[in-house]
Formats: C-alpha cells, structure tokens, sequence
C-alpha cells in the first residue's frame, strides 16, 4: 500500500559526523527542477552513473536543503546554507552517501517498484513460461467404474 505524507513539511535529515540538514520534502516538482538544473543539463552524454549521480545530488540538495547545523569554515565558524557550501558538502564521500540513501533512493523507490514487472502482453499468462510438466494421459482402467447405487 502506498502511504501518502500529506503534511509537505520539511524534516532533519542527520548525515552523520555531527551534520544535520533541513530539507524539504522530495516532491515532483523538486525532482523536475534538479532534472533541468543547469550542471545537470550540462552533463555529456558519456558521463558515468557515479559523475552523473553527485551531479543530480547536488542539484537536488541545492533545491531541498533550507537550513543546516553543524556546519563551519576551516576556522570552526557557522556558515549558512549556499549552493556552493552544499555542493563541498556533498564532496566529502560518508555524506554523500547518507544523502544519497536516506533522501535520493526514497524518492526513487516508486519509480523502481513500478519498473520491476512489466505489463504482460495479453492476459494474466500469456508473457508466462511453463514451469509444470506436461500432464500425462490417463491410463485406461482395467475395469469400468460401478454405477453409484439407487438410494
């Protein structure tokens, strides 16, 4: 069963090493506007899956996050959510996977599920192999079956 979140309100999403994220929630429109952020549509066709997901992650990041915590500068002072602070954070690998698991693949699985069994071309088996063996034909019985009895 599908579970909808209809309250569309932002949550903490904790990184780890101390860093949490306020992000909004991964919407379509949040995926659409990643989608035709410009380094994504910048990628070559060429790019590999792992070039082309820190791209779409750090757009998407660029998109979502609205607030963070545990966040400085080489000097241990806090600085504020910007495009550019997300995409060094989304540098540092342990981070980026957390991202990328606890915030990307959630807002993928409806797609994966929907990919996993494609529809069959005509009827409930007609895309199904056999997987029973052919029934044998009855042996004939050395002696005719009796009549029920009259009650």
């Amino acid at each position: 069963m599908l579970k909808l979140d209809l309250s569309n309100k932002p949550a903490w999403l904790d990184l780890g090493h101390g860093v949490r994220v306020l992000l909004g929630p991964l919407t379509t429109a949040m995926m659409v506007a990643a989608r035709n952020d410009p380094a994504v549509q910048a990628l070559p066709k060429d790019a590999t899956d792992e070039v082309s997901a820190l791209v779409f992650a750090k757009a998407l990041a660029r998109n979502a996050a609205l607030d963070w915590e545990g966040v400085g500068d080489v000097d241990g002072n806090v600085i504020p959510v910007s495009p550019e602070a997300l995409d060094a954070l989304l540098d540092i690998w342990p981070l980026f996977e957390a991202f990328q698991t606890d915030y990307v693949a959630k807002g993928l699985v409806l797609d994966q599920e929907k990919n996993v069994s494609p529809p069959l071309p005509s009827g409930f088996s007609a895309g199904a192999g056999n997987t029973a063996r052919a029934a044998r034909p009855a042996r004939a019985a050395k002696k005719p079956a009796k009549p029920a009895r009259k009650p």
